[in-house]
């Protein structure tokens, strides 16, 4: 315990005179010797000012005989006999004037702090502690001389000296005196008793006194009663032969500084702040403002936690709105029809997507860049891809079609091959799925009332007869809770396990999709006419309505995401994607860049920063941080001018054959266009064009790619394509149009 040098303090008297406050002849241990001697140093009682909350007597003697200020003073027990005090060279006294020294110097630290309110104190002590901790010991003892402020009690900073050397026999002594001090129940004071009979106990196996271990444990330990099942834990330690065996059952460091250290922080949180302040304290209030910081800033999307060390407490924390998720770096081409569906693996590494033409495309995600190539495409999806269900693993995918189509297709993307296809009858409607937490099983339905659950091999489990299924989806860690969507405005639990079911959300217009956070205790819903519902799924209450977003007609599939699932995204029939934070109803940012309705949008589960949207205009975007931007528009600029290489090379070598220099010139031409059209494509944000990355071993894609590049060079095609559009726009849409996935309002 930190204190000053000398015996008495000098105060100015009422007529300016000097006046010396000692000690002598009166017992400091009661409060009436102490304001004895605070009016002998020149103060009247009601004058002098407690150093903390813990100076308040505790009434022990009732009126004027309770305890001091700091109830029995540290060096002595409540009757007057003296404990051993550590100096700062480990030694102990137990001298009267030492106590005499004491008392006096807590009188002086009394009239000393009297000029602090008691946040201030408070504050002193926070700062005091925290510079102990960072080894500036000469600092913390002129703080504590300077302003009056005892960072702890005398007696509880005796305890801890007491527990940090072993000694346990004065520790459980001094503890009786703190038990005064404390006001905590019996219980409490048990409790750290036993904790501190448990470190002993240990050392003595460590050193291998068993005679002495098991004397603590049978005479000392076992008589308190107390956790009776760890008491039978730590008898079982006598049979270790060795200590590495006894540190490995027991998970203790063993007979350390660093043992010790860790039993102090478990007795301190017995003890009042006002009589020790926690451990850590300043660094615990400074890491509660960084987390308040952070959850106020709209824009923060990082999914590391920053520590004391790494922030900047000179300002309010801040971020960029360059730093969220704003601009478009890919745009993808690869669909020849609206696209309709994308969604993320549960690992973020890859990104399923769906179209009206029929393709599935898995796609790779690469986390540095940000950017999608093309992994696999899968077809004869004969009424589109409407919706993707990745498994837990992220091994399978579930793929459903609009509401004509009776078939399912189960595919094994890790082996690229077709799983199962299931199609049981021809009056059946699957356009929804969902995989069961095990991976093993999954449930599907659609709109014609067909709701099962079946395995992988496509075997059907159980079947619900008559729900009309709008919607499913999986509650995490409950292999058998299902939630389904239907056509009366609500949202149903169906239990497989014992074939119950009950209401859960009733909506006031019809449910268009809905999903679970991670956790499953949120329900995020796509309501027509109304847009997103945020609901709380256990108290059954909507929570927020979301304010921006146009959804009237068509099917729009929103998300969770960002870190911690902090935001909300959702595509919109204005064209546009919107973003909220979870606790506020207005959008916080705005994308805009496709054509026509945006109908998905899913956000990279690993990747807080990465967004794809799905649109009719037949699109992909990835939407990033600027930064992202910044650093693809350099690697395209790096890949342009190895095109223009290429294309010089092959002129020079055109007077060799003129047949290879006109296919090497059609090269050239198409990949400098390529390039062109890649920027032009990406407006003022320039965001790279897929194609400009496409492989030639990728028949598909490159099909694609030299057929839009033909119809963009041949003018006649390009008149021949508007007319087209404009018939479409004239004529009555198929079956297996975007209108039929429409919801009636």
């Amino acid at each position: 315990m930190s204190s000053l040098n000398g015996t008495s303090a000098t105060t100015s008297g009422g007529g300016g005179g000097a006046a010396t406050a000692t000690a002598t002849g009166d017992d400091p241990s009661t409060s009436g010797g102490l304001r004895k001697t605070l009016l002998k140093a020149g103060k009247q009682p009601n004058q002098a000012t407690q150093i903390h909350d813990h100076s308040e007597t505790n009434g022990a003697g009732g009126g004027g005989g309770g305890t001091s200020l700091f109830g029995a003073v540290a060096g002595q027990q409540p009757n007057g006999s003296s404990v051993n005090n550590s100096d700062n060279n480990g030694d102990l006294s137990n001298t009267g004037s030492e106590s005499n020294n004491r008392e006096n110097e807590e009188a002086e630290f009394m009239l000393a702090s009297s000029r602090f309110s008691t946040g201030q104190r408070d504050i002193l002590r926070l700062i005091g502690q925290h510079l102990r901790l960072l080894g500036l010991d000469k600092t913390t003892e002129t703080l504590i001389k300077e302003s009056g402020c005892l960072l702890e009690h005398p007696t509880a900073a005796t305890f801890c000296q007491l527990i940090m050397r072993g000694q346990w026999d004065q520790a459980e002594s001094t503890l009786e005196r703190l038990k005064s001090i404390m006001g905590q129940s019996q219980n409490d004071i048990t409790n750290m008793r036993f904790l501190i009979l448990e470190q002993k106990y240990l050392e003595f196996l460590e050193d291998g006194k068993i005679l002495e271990a098991l004397k603590c444990l049978r005479d000392e330990l076992a008589p308190l009663k107390y956790n009776t099942e760890r008491l039978h834990e730590l008898s079982s330690f006598l049979m270790c032969p060795d200590q590495t065996n006894l540190k490995t059952l027991s998970k203790w460091a063993g007979k350390s500084e660093l043992s010790r250290k860790a039993l102090m922080d478990k007795l301190q949180t017995f003890l009042p702040p006002n009589i020790m302040l926690p451990p850590r304290r300043l660094e615990a209030l400074l890491m509660q403002s960084i987390e308040y910081q952070c959850e106020k800033c709209p824009y923060h999307n990082f999914k590391e936690k920053f520590g004391v060390d790494e922030w900047c407490f000179l300002r309010d924390h801040e971020c960029s709105k360059d730093d969220f998720p704003s601009v478009t770096l890919q745009i993808l081409n690869e669909h020849c029809d609206e696209v309709w569906f994308c969604k993320f693996s549960n690992n973020g590494k890859k990104l399923a997507t769906g179209s009206k033409d029929g393709c599935l495309i898995v796609w790779d995600v690469d986390p540095d860049t940000y950017k999608l190539t093309l992994n696999k495409s899968y077809d004869d999806h004969s009424y589109g891809v409407a919706l993707v269900a990745w498994s837990p693993d992220d091994r399978y995918l579930i793929v459903c079609g609009t509401e004509e189509c009776s078939e399912l297709w189960v595919w094994d993307v890790e082996n690229k091959v077709l799983k199962k296809k299931l199609n049981n009858s021809h009056e059946e409607s699957l356009t929804s799925a969902a995989w069961f937490p095990d991976g093993q099983s999954f449930v599907t339905g659609g709109i014609k009332g067909h709701f099962y659950n079946c395995d992988l091999d496509g075997n059907i489990k159980e079947t619900w007869e008559g729900v009309r299924v709008r919607g499913l989806q999986t509650i995490p860690n409950d292999n058998g809770l299902v939630l389904a969507a239907d056509n009366l405005k609500r949202i149903r639990a169906y239990n497989f396990r014992d074939l119950t079911d009950s209401n859960l959300i009733q909506e006031d217009f019809q449910i268009v999709s809905f999903t679970l956070n991670k956790s499953g205790t949120q329900c995020l819903i796509s309501v027509a006419s109304q847009g997103v519902h945020l609901w709380d799924v256990k108290d059954k209450c909507l929570v927020r309505r979301f304010q921006g977003s146009v959804q009237n007609n068509y099917m729009n599939f929103s998300t969770f995401g960002g870190a911690g699932e902090i935001y909300i995204a959702s595509g919109s029939e204005d064209n546009k994607v919107y973003i909220w934070n979870i606790r506020h109803e207005t959008p916080i940012c705005v994308l805009e860049g496709h054509t026509r309705s945006v109908t998905c949008v899913s956000w990279n589960p690993e990747v807080p920063g990465m967004i794809v949207s799905a649109s009719d205009d037949g699109t992909l975007r990835v939407w990033g941080p600027k930064c992202k931007l910044d650093a693809n528009s350099s690697l395209n600029i790096g890949n342009h001018h190895q095109s223009l290489a290429t294309a010089m090379n092959a002129g020079n070598n055109s007077n060799n054959n003129i047949e290879m220099n006109n296919n090497q010139h059609n090269v050239a031409n198409n990949a400098v266009h390529n390039h062109t059209l890649m920027n032009f494509s990406g407006g003022p944000q320039g965001p790279s064009s897929s194609s400009s990355s496409s492989s030639s071993a990728d028949r598909a894609r490159l099909f694609a790619s030299e057929r839009f590049l033909s119809r963009s060079n041949d003018p006649s095609s390009q008149q021949q394509t508007q007319q087209q559009q404009q018939q479409q726009q004239q004529q009555p849409q198929s079956s297996n149009s975007r209108t039929d996935r429409s919801t009636p309002v």
